[in-house]
């Protein structure tokens, strides 16, 4: 039996809040994880900063990667910054 309160069903809000209450801590667990993994590649002496970098790049489509490579390319020759 559901509890209407002010035309909401209480047991289906209390358990959406349960299930996302739950999700953000499995998040949080997931981050320190990876945290641990970082400094973990930082004390054998691998570039941090580079790994992220390396990693955004390969979620990105291939189309995108090629187009933002070749704007970086094209912003570092007006600037002076590649031969």
């Amino acid at each position: 039996m559901s509890t209407d309160v002010g035309g909401v069903a209480a047991e289906q809000l209390q358990s959406l809040i349960m299930r996302i209450e739950r999700l953000e801590e499995d998040k949080a667990n997931i981050a320190a994880d990876i945290r641990e993994v970082y400094s973990e590649a930082k004390g054998q002496g691998f570039d941090v900063k580079i790994m992220r970098q390396v990693i955004r790049l390969r979620k990105m489509e291939e189309n995108d990667y090629k187009e933002q490579e070749e704007i970086l390319d094209l912003y570092k020759r007006a600037l002076g910054m590649q031969v």
